[in-house]
């Protein structure tokens, strides 16, 4: 059965389900980059890859293969099985997707920040069975510059909007007594009253005193508390306390989860996920940073404080999510993993996830696109 799905008249995907789709797209070189004007030209090394800054690179095609093999269900019923799949936004294109899958299901939308996610019912005694997601992406290197001039007031729906992103999550507390040492430090950097300055000091208070590292159990949940008291963690833990300290300063900030797609091999296999974040200031609007990337890379500091290179995958937005009628466990803290329920409890521990990446040409020959 092939499904295909299109937004504002133009082809977003096609879905294959219970059918073998697809082949893989390979590259050699940087195919599918797009470098600034002037650029300069770095030696080539010793793997034959030229280097690049990152920084140069506006505009990147590529393929990402998403796949979730699903082992030892129990027979107690039938498992609802969601994989996320991307969002589209004004800085990423997806120019075709495709779902296998051996078992059936339908294109779904979580209501609050308009995620999407693949909903697939696997009945009982399934011994193994893996989902996999094939997407060819346009990724454009999204750079904050001032305004030409003030953007304009909000409207009412965008105000409305905005609330969600002053409010507290689960794991990020908002206005908390844990975040007022802390505030009190930035408010003497920045000064009580421009937004503008805070959101600086906030980026430069928390690169200057969260390491990065994964140590022990903890870590990964994007909690304040555990980044406030540990004052370490990974890219959800940074983004979870200025996700926090923003808010509380009456600064709306969004937490955005995806894949990094390294830019210095043409494909490969992705350990993980990578999140980042965006904050709304009057008259500029919404300002990306990636406080984690900046620790990691502090010469690049400033690079990250306004500037999401196109280095990532952009796949949902938000926390505490729920993902439907039929999903009846708690709110998920972030998504980016399959989720899997059986009667209101969660087997994601039976999943195992493969994601890899392959470079594409610019102009888009010889891909196959679905129709």
């Amino acid at each position: 059965m092939i499904q295909t799905f299109r937004f504002n008249g133009l082809l977003l995907a096609t879905f294959f389900l219970a059918a073998a789709c697809g082949a893989d797209h390979s590259a050699s070189g940087l195919p599918g980059v797009r470098m600034n004007q002037g650029a300069a030209a770095a030696d080539v090394a010793s793997s034959g890859r030229t280097p690049v800054s990152i920084e140069s690179i506006e505009t990147r095609r590529f393929s990402f293969t998403y796949a979730a093999t699903i082992e030892g269900l129990p027979d107690a019923g039938p498992a609802h099985v969601y994989v996320p799949i991307a969002i589209e936004t004004a800085h990423q294109r997806i120019e075709a997707f495709e779902v296998d899958a051996p078992f059936a299901g339908r294109l779904e939308h979580e209501p609050v920040f308009g995620n999407r996610f693949w909903h697939g019912i696997l009945e009982s005694g399934q011994e193994s069975t893996t989902v996999t997601v094939r997407y060819t992406v346009e990724r454009k290197l999204l750079r904050k510059e001032p305004p030409d001039h003030p953007i304009g007031a909000l409207g009412e729906a965008e105000l409305r909007e905005m609330e969600r992103f002053l409010k507290p999550n689960e794991r990020v507390v908002v206005g908390h007594e844990i975040l007022t040492p802390i505030l009190a430090e930035i408010r003497r950097e920045a000064g009580p009253n421009d937004k503008s300055e805070i959101a600086r000091s906030i980026y430069d208070w928390v690169v200057d005193n969260i390491e990065y590292k994964k140590v022990g159990t903890g870590w990964g949940n994007g909690d304040t508390f555990w980044a406030c008291g540990e004052r370490y963690g990974n890219c959800t833990d940074f983004h979870s306390l200025f996700i926090s300290l923003a808010r509380t300063e009456g600064i709306p900030a969004r937490f955005e989860m995806g894949f990094p797609i390294p830019i210095d091999r043409a494909e490969g296999e992705i350990g993980g996920y990578h999140c980042w974040l965006e904050f709304y200031l009057d008259g500029v609007g919404w300002f990306p940073i990636d406080a984690s990337e900046a620790f990691k890379h502090p010469e690049k500091r400033e690079l990250f404080y306004g500037t999401h290179p196109a280095d990532r995958f952009h796949v949902t937005t938000g926390r505490d999510l729920r993902l439907g009628p039929d999903h009846r466990g708690p709110a998920l803290n972030y998504f980016i993993y399959p989720y899997v329920e059986v009667d209101g409890k969660s087997l994601s521990d039976r999943v195992e996830t493969t994601f890899t990446y392959a470079d594409l040409p610019p102009d888009g020959d010889g891909v196959r696109r679905g129709g």
